[in-house]
């Protein structure tokens, strides 16, 4: 009985649990069909063909191959999918290298282009300090254009002064005897001649040597006895403004002739009247002159006519007959030359033999005090010796004294 009430349970259960199996595989194959059905809602199916027939076991099976191929899909875009990743992250990571090359590529670029902008700049810059050098350039080769075209002018007067006689007087020049150091150029010395102004109340005073006025100047103040009074003057050094050197630039004047070889007969006033007549005739190849004068200490004159073109054919001829005084006369015309002075260059140089004496009172006579003063520097023990020349200025009254080259000692 006992075993008969286990089968039974048994069976009980068996049924139960078949039933159990038999609900679940409805189950699973309502959720499948419901599955399919949404499934294909939304476009594909789940399960390729279920006829009526077809058992819920051959059903599930089925499902199960279909559930492993999809897994198996599945997994092949798992897959897929991670080898996606794995690109992505490759583009990714190329993208950002491409980045960084491109900012390099960028920034290597925009330095070539600063680059390049500083040249075109340094280039401009030269272009324009060459642009500056080419015209100072024109503007040196205009200057010295204008400068070769100013010697030529000036080679072509002096040309032209070459071709006509000097202006300088004709005179007789004879040997004296005396020689120059070895060497010297040959050419012509010009004696100076120095104005020196000597205010009143002074005196010059030359000795014959040059010690004696070192000495008088050496004791500076000279106390001199004139009469029963005594007065002090005070010795001082002569210092002259010489030049030292001189360029005179010269060129003929179209107005003015110079005449020469002129006799020494008559008065200035009529020699002057007869060349002012002659000249003043067009038949002698003159015109109206403007005036004539005597150049002193040459005996030459100097016709200056209004117009400029006399001058020119007068000394083509050179030599003019004049009828002066119940006689012809031969003179010579040449040209005048105009010279101004363009370089002077002058030294301080003092006197070795002139002293100059200042502080002196109006207290007697001129010629009295002269002779004073005179006597008194003569004497040695007065410090002096031979007077070769003196002079004095009384107070209210100057004059100017001409200083010469002293030749004595040559």
């Amino acid at each position: 009985m006992k075993s008969t009430k286990i089968e039974t349970k048994l069976k009980e259960r068996g049924f139960q649990q078949g039933s159990k199996k038999a609900r679940t595989s409805r189950l699973k194959l309502k959720t499948i069909k419901e599955a399919s059905t949404v499934m294909s809602d939304q476009g594909f199916s789940l399960l390729t063909s279920i006829g009526p027939d077809t058992s819920p076991r051959k059903h599930l099976e089925m499902i199960q191959q279909e559930i492993k191929k999809y897994k198996a899909t599945c997994e092949q875009l798992e897959n897929d999918q991670t080898e996606l990743k794995v690109a992505r992250d490759n583009l990714l990571e190329i993208t950002k290298e491409f980045k960084m090359r491109s900012a390099t590529v960028q920034q290597r670029r925009q330095e070539e282009e600063q680059l390049k902008a500083s040249q075109v700049n340094l280039h401009k810059e030269r272009l324009v300090s060459v642009q500056a050098e080419h015209a100072e350039l024109c503007r040196e080769s205009e200057a010295l254009q204008n400068e070769l075209d100013r010697m030529e002018e000036e080679n072509q007067e002096l040309r032209l002064q070459t071709q006509v006689s000097t202006a300088v007087p004709e005179k007789k020049m004879v040997f004296t005897g005396v020689t120059a150091v070895e060497g010297c150029s040959s050419g012509f010395d010009v004696k100076p001649r120095i104005l020196y102004p000597i205010e009143g109340g002074t005196a010059l005073i030359t000795f014959e040597e040059e010690d004696v006025a070192q000495k008088v100047l050496e004791i500076k103040f000279h106390k001199i006895k004139l009469g029963e009074c005594y007065i002090t003057v005070e010795a001082r050094p002569v210092q002259l403004l010489v030049p030292s050197d001189i360029e005179v630039e010269t060129h003929v004047c179209d107005k003015r002739i110079l005449i020469s070889d002129l006799p020494k007969i008559g008065m200035e006033d009529q020699l002057l009247d007869k060349l002012e007549i002659y000249f003043q005739k067009k038949r002698n190849g003159g015109g109206d002159v403007d005036m004539t004068e005597m150049l002193p200490d040459s005996g030459n004159v100097v016709v200056t006519f209004v117009e400029d073109t006399i001058a020119k054919g007068l000394t083509s001829k050179e030599y003019h007959d004049i009828k002066m005084f119940d006689k012809t006369y031969r003179v010579k015309v040449t040209p005048f030359l105009n010279g101004e002075i363009k370089h002077l260059k002058a030294r301080t140089s003092v006197s070795k033999k002139t002293v100059q004496l200042v502080g002196i009172p109006d207290i007697l006579d001129e010629e009295n005090l002269q002779d004073n003063l005179e006597i008194h520097f003569q004497k040695p023990s007065s410090g002096g010796g031979e007077v070769d020349a003196f002079v004095y200025i009384p107070l209210g009254k100057k004059a100017v004294g001409i200083f010469e080259e002293d030749t004595s000692s040559e």
